[in-house]
């Protein structure tokens, strides 16, 4: 007969101590090693355990989670293989300073010297893109380590950590409850006001000053409405070209966005000569390219750090405005209403359906690379919003991050934009949203090409393509259907070739109440 009241296991001690933290959601791809986690998530009401068919899917809706929730979500992965398939989302979360916990299993203590088939060094494996990471050796010592890896996954400024339970830590009885209290979580430092009076004094010497600014200050109202300030003042507001959440839309000041490409980056900072970092570190381009800089920085531009990453940027810009006696800013642009597209679909046609169908309070997560841009200059005075950005440029994050935030934000619509060849790095997330029945609107543009790439190509000076390169650079012959990979998971999909039956099919996926795949062929 099976005990209905077993004894608790490491297993338990450790799910029910992220639980006392909040954690609130596991985003799950077990194996054998994890099944004491399985069960113990079966014992905890509190966290809701979703099952995801790939673990890039998992690693990546955790941080989406994260970035809306301002929490971490906990993922289950099967030893080192399994952390391996997920480390593209979690680099791209660990970019986004993302709190996130994983949970990865191992083998039993005493078998882990034997070498067996799924062996491997997981500590080094793990280090990489962990702020923290601990080994239960024990099952005792399972709820202390889960709280150690909440602080540090918390931060600030937060980050993904990685717990691992070797298989008999996990199964072996252990305390019901861990014997320290849970801790207050750690308040973020603030600014010294000598430094920001120093930068004060630096920008009212400048004749060009630029603040650069990433981290919860970019959706942080009250912080906005003091970058408006700013600007008022005569400081330029930029935000870096890829961070972790950004809120926009009507009545929102908008920051401007360091512009991708190196050289478009320096002809927009020409003549800088003040560079204030609130949040964030001195800017690069994303790749090194001949003859073009990499530091993206002007000549004669002094940098002054305002707060770091780990600081109150909020608190250090109201106070800098304060200190410039900087002007209240009373309105900032209304929402305008684009016409209806009409004719050939293109990104902008898409864009320009989106601005007009978007619903208030929106959370776009944006993987759609070369279509992207207009989607994001349309929505600047849409609906009020929140856009989820590719932070660390390993593409495939889109669909598990849009799985994420609606966890996180149930009551708001997510919208998930990818392209193609995006989408397919993890196109099992579409899975996910059937089962738990998660009302996302899926676009993909179908362009049948990795077009950034085509683009980079010339970029790098490695010369026009052959037929062999041109061959790795598209994702033709044949051609993905998406409507069918759509439908073999449970979602509903439509494709359009026309901007009317975009805007149509848009529109009716935003008022859907359940996942909806719109494939858009460019």
């Amino acid at each position: 007969m099976t005990d209905l009241n077993p004894s608790p296991t490491g297993a338990d001690l450790l799910v029910s101590t992220l639980a006392d933290y909040g954690v609130r959601a596991c985003f799950a791809n077990p194996g054998t090693s994890e099944m004491h986690l399985v069960q113990a998530l079966d014992r905890e009401p509190r966290i809701r355990s979703l099952l995801c068919l790939f673990e890039g899917v998992a690693t990546g809706a955790s941080d989406g989670f994260a970035r809306m929730a301002g929490l971490p979500a906990m993922t289950l992965l099967h030893l080192g293989p399994g952390y391996a398939n997920g480390a593209a989302n979690i680099h791209n979360g660990r970019r986004a300073f993302s709190p996130m916990i994983h949970v990865v299993g191992d083998h039993a203590t005493y078998h882990r010297s034997l070498d067996a088939p799924l062996s491997s060094d997981i500590e080094t494996l793990v280090k990489p893109n962990s702020t923290w990471v601990g080994v239960v050796e024990a099952a005792r010592d399972a709820g202390s380590l889960a709280t150690t890896a909440f602080e540090h996954a918390i931060g600030p400024p937060g980050g993904p950590v990685t717990l691992i339970l070797p298989a008999d830590s996990a199964w072996s009885e252990a305390p019901a409850k861990s014997d320290a209290a849970p801790k207050p979580i750690a308040q973020i430092a603030l600014v010294d006001p000598a430094q920001i009076e120093a930068v004060a004094d630096a920008i009212q010497l400048a004749i060009k000053p630029v603040l650069l600014v990433n981290g919860p200050a970019l959706y942080d109202e009250a912080a906005l409405n003091q970058m408006a300030r700013l600007k008022a003042a005569g400081v330029r507001i930029l935000c870096d070209t890829f961070v972790g959440r950004l809120s926009r839309g009507a009545g929102r000041f908008a920051p401007d966005r360091m512009a991708y490409f190196a050289e478009a980056a320096m002809a927009d900072l020409e003549g800088v000569d003040l560079m204030i970092l609130a949040g964030t570190d001195v800017p690069c381009a994303f790749f090194a390219y001949p003859g073009k800089p990499s530091i993206l920085v002007p000549e004669c531009c002094t940098t002054l750090t305002l707060s770091k990453r780990h600081e109150d940027t909020s608190e250090a810009i109201a106070a800098l405005a304060d200190a410039l006696n900087a002007p209240e800013v009373p309105k900032h642009p209304t929402r305008t209403i684009l016409p209806k597209p009409v004719g050939k679909i293109t990104p902008y046609s898409c864009a320009a359906s989106l601005a007009r169908h978007m619903p208030d309070h929106a959370i776009i997560s944006d993987d759609a690379v070369t279509a992207g841009l207009p989607h994001f200059m349309a929505t600047q005075t849409s609906a009020p919003h929140d856009w989820l950005f590719l932070t660390g440029g390993a593409i495939g994050q889109g669909l598990p991050l849009a799985i994420g935030a609606a966890i996180a934000s149930p009551e708001r619509k997510v919208i998930a934009l990818s392209g193609d060849g995006a989408g397919m790095y993890t196109l099992q997330a579409l899975w996910t949203m059937a089962r738990e029945s998660l009302p996302i609107v899926t676009v993909i543009f179908a362009n049948h090409s990795y077009r950034i790439l085509n683009i980079e190509m010339g970029r790098t000076g490695a010369g026009q393509p052959g037929p062999i390169a041109r061959a790795m650079l598209s994702i033709d012959q044949p051609n993905l259907d998406w409507v069918k990979l759509a439908q073999g998971q449970g979602v509903e999909a439509v494709s359009c070739d026309t901007a009317e039956a975009f805007d149509q099919a848009l529109e009716r996926a935003i008022s859907a109440n359940a996942p909806i795949l719109i494939e858009a062929l460019m």
